[in-house]
């Protein structure tokens, strides 16, 4: 039987998170990276480099340091 994405995910998703440690330098170079992008996305009209710099700041702030919580619980 093939496990489904879910459960895949649910594997996989600790071993992913377990690579970053909880240094907050890595989380403000993702940050100052994202606002990079999201500036050169303004100077250049790029929609794509906008959304791609809110991803990151997104990912950065929210979602990583999330995981790392929800993980360590």
């Amino acid at each position: 039987m093939r496990p489904s994405s879910t459960r895949l995910y649910a594997i996989l998703a600790p071993v992913v998170l377990a690579v970053f440690e909880p240094d907050p330098l890595p989380f403000i170079v993702l940050m100052g990276l994202g606002f990079l992008i999201g500036i050169g996305g303004h100077i250049y009209k790029s929609k794509t480099a906008i959304a791609t710099g809110i991803g990151m700041i997104f990912l950065a702030t929210i979602l990583l340091p999330l995981g790392l919580y929800l993980n360590d619980q």
